[in-house]
């Protein structure tokens, strides 16, 4: 039976030009981009070559851009470097006010944070798993120091207004964070259209290599660094750029234009969710934003069964009970739980995240194999 693969979410293959532009560095760039000789200098152009493309992508300027080791480290380094800066400055309580379905990356620095005496607000999500911008609004205060919101969710796909949020935050002069390692690369992604201060980019989510991310921080907002030492990344983050795996990202980053939107990736997921509710009527339910989420994203819950259990009758198909951080676990996620799913409905959640490779042939062969499964 044929390997599948519908967990694009959790992680993506190198994209062959990728492979291919890494592949050619392994043996020449190999100098110190801080040393200032041709070996230096080489891998130096290398990593600025990077940051010109992940900048062009954003739509950013490239000294907005700081390379990390990926995309939790982004979203650390975002939270913690505006935590002390407004100690910094006096704030004694620095405010957060973020959203109850936001990834591990994002709760678990806050939680962190808290233990340093900092306030945070989780603001509820509709059935959908969508925020109401008005309700972030209200969760601000004169100790609020950054809201931090993602572009779309890793589980359901839901795509936040983070735009919309943004410009009621900024009327009150607080910056604005977004996690989107699950929408670039995707779908259109640019600063200002969002009018976001801060935005973190993981590159094994737009086919890029593991262990590399970024994060791009408005010119004007200084951050305390995460990682102390000497002055690489211009004094933001210290440690010897990766210069092999940044320039994987770039490439994806330049890869990438042509893809967002994903039309044909769109149709055969609509294809496949259409497919299953119609044959498996009144057994199953679809969880998300019935139109604004990501075209590649499906989430279904088979009713009456666990999605272990369907994953395991599916056989060497790919896919996700919830996110790559709880996939087989028949607990109902965090992000269910605040959508205010029942538990015996979603404790069947499945998630297929669908990608650039997948074909429609693979399509009809996971509806082959549902039909043994769920009966």
């Amino acid at each position: 039976m044929p390997l599948i693969y519908l967990d694009h979410n959790a992680s993506t293959p190198l994209d062959p030009a990728v492979a291919e532009e890494m592949r050619a560095l392994l043996n020449t760039a190999f100098g110190n981009p801080s040393s200032d000789h041709w070996a230096g200098r080489l891998a130096r152009n290398v990593v600025d070559t990077a940051r010109a493309r992940t900048a062009a992508l954003l739509g950013c300027d490239p000294a907005e851009i700081i390379f990390t080791s990926g995309g939790s480290e982004a979203n650390n380094h975002a939270l913690k470097g505006v935590f002390f800066m407004a100690r910094q400055r006096g704030v004694e309580n620095p405010h957060f006010v973020t959203t109850a379905v936001e990834h591990p990356a994002i709760l678990e620095p806050l939680r962190f944070l808290e233990g340093l005496g900092a306030g945070v607000t989780l603001v509820p999500v509709d059935g959908h798993g969508r925020v109401d911008p008005n309700a972030v609004a209200r969760a601000l205060c004169p100790e609020t120091v950054l809201v931090s919101v993602m572009h779309a969710n890793n589980e359901v796909g839901t795509i936040q207004p983070v735009a919309e949020i943004a410009a009621l935050a900024h009327a009150r002069g607080i910056p604005v964070h977004t996690d989107a390692a699950q929408s670039v690369g995707k779908i259109p992604i640019r600063v200002d259209d969002l009018g976001v201060d801060l935005l973190s980019v993981a590159a094994h989510k737009l086919y890029g290599p593991k262990g590399v991310g970024a994060l791009f921080l408005r010119k004007g907002l200084v951050l305390e660094p995460l990682i102390h030492g000497a002055g690489h990344e211009s004094g933001r983050r210290a440690g010897t750029e990766n210069v092999l795996l940044i320039a994987g990202l770039g490439r994806a980053c330049a890869v990438a234009a042509p893809h967002l939107g994903m039309p044909a990736i769109r149709a055969l997921r609509d294809h496949l969710e259409q497919e299953i509710l119609g044959r498996f009527a009144g057994l199953v339910s679809v969880n998300g934003h019935p139109t604004e989420r990501l075209p590649n994203t499906l989430s279904m819950n088979f009713h009456g069964r666990a999605g272990s259990e369907i994953l395991v009758a599916l056989g060497d198909v790919a896919a996700s009970t919830g996110s790559a951080c709880h996939a087989g676990s028949v607990t109902l996620s965090p992000v269910l739980q605040a959508m205010g799913v029942e538990p015996e409905i979603g404790m069947g959640a499945v998630r297929f995240s669908l990608g650039r490779t997948t074909t429609s042939a693979e399509i009809d062969e996971v509806l082959r194999r549902l039909g043994a499964a769920v009966q």
